[in-house]
């Protein structure tokens, strides 16, 4: 790059979210990293400010608040900073049976993974379309492209809603400057799963599932500067979303084998 661009990296503290805020700094992007435990970032920005050189700006926020957009976007101005690339990688799972979850759980998740992205969206969007140049990069998940599993029943929910705004939006903004990406990773190797309770289920897959978060974070970065709509990373990954999409008979047969389902909880 000829000159330094800014990027907003929410859910940064761990996983795909800090692994996508190491990436855009490796390519020269200064950063604004952001997420509930101030501690972590603290720690994520002193690292990748010593081995990349670039400024990493920490602003703490719990996007399941619903001020906390207007709050982050208002810290963020304060500072003189103008956001160029929007990574959205906040989210988290509800585990169990939808009836047996609490409402509050349910409406944290929407208003994290939905709601805060969408406003985010809005708020930095016009930036972007008067520079004429811009990037969001959502992280979706495979499970937004397949048939959904009982448990984390607003989960694949949610994340289908992420991949369709995306790829909506990519077509408002083509010709604009403006990339956006949805990235739908499969199964990656973060504390997502310790953090749902849900280690011991997805243990039961065997190791070429796996991704690693680096791996997935550089196919979503190479996707969103190339202006792809769609970004599913990992061969194996592509695979399970074709047939998820066109073979949904036979992807039911490995959804039992290899369930998400928590009926017994």
């Amino acid at each position: 790059m000829n000159h330094k661009h800014l990027a907003l990296v929410t859910g940064a503290s761990s996983g795909i979210g800090a692994a996508l805020a190491e990436m855009f700094a490796m390519q020269g992007f200064d950063l604004v990293i952001t997420a509930r435990r101030e501690d972590r970032l603290r720690v994520i920005a002193a690292s990748i400010r010593e081995r990349h050189g670039v400024a990493v700006d920490v602003v703490p926020a719990d996007l399941a608040s619903p001020g906390a957009v207007a709050v982050l976007c208002t810290e963020i101005a304060r500072r003189g900073l103008a956001v160029d690339a929007f990574v959205n990688s906040a989210g988290f799972g509800v585990p169990g049976r939808y009836d047996r979850a609490s409402w509050e759980a349910q409406a944290a998740l929407l208003q994290v993974m939905v709601t805060s992205m969408a406003e985010l969206t809005h708020r930095l969007l016009p930036g972007m379309l008067d520079r004429r140049y811009g990037w969001i990069l959502n992280v979706a998940s495979l499970a937004g492209l397949l048939p959904a599993p009982a448990g984390h029943t607003l989960y694949p929910a949610a994340k289908a809603l992420v991949v369709r705004f995306s790829e909506a939006l990519s077509e408002e903004v083509r010709g604009h400057g403006v990339h956006v990406t949805a990235v739908c990773p499969g199964f990656t190797l973060t504390e997502f799963h310790d953090v749902t309770d849900t280690r011991h289920l997805v243990n039961r897959l065997p190791g070429f599932m796996w991704s690693d978060a680096a791996d997935v974070a550089a196919e979503a970065y190479e996707a969103v500067m190339r202006g792809r709509a769609l970004c599913v990373p990992g061969r194996v990954n592509r695979v399970m979303a074709f047939v998820g999409r066109h073979l949904p008979s036979v992807f039911a047969v490995f959804q039992r084998r290899y369930s998400w389902s928590f009926r017994k909880i």
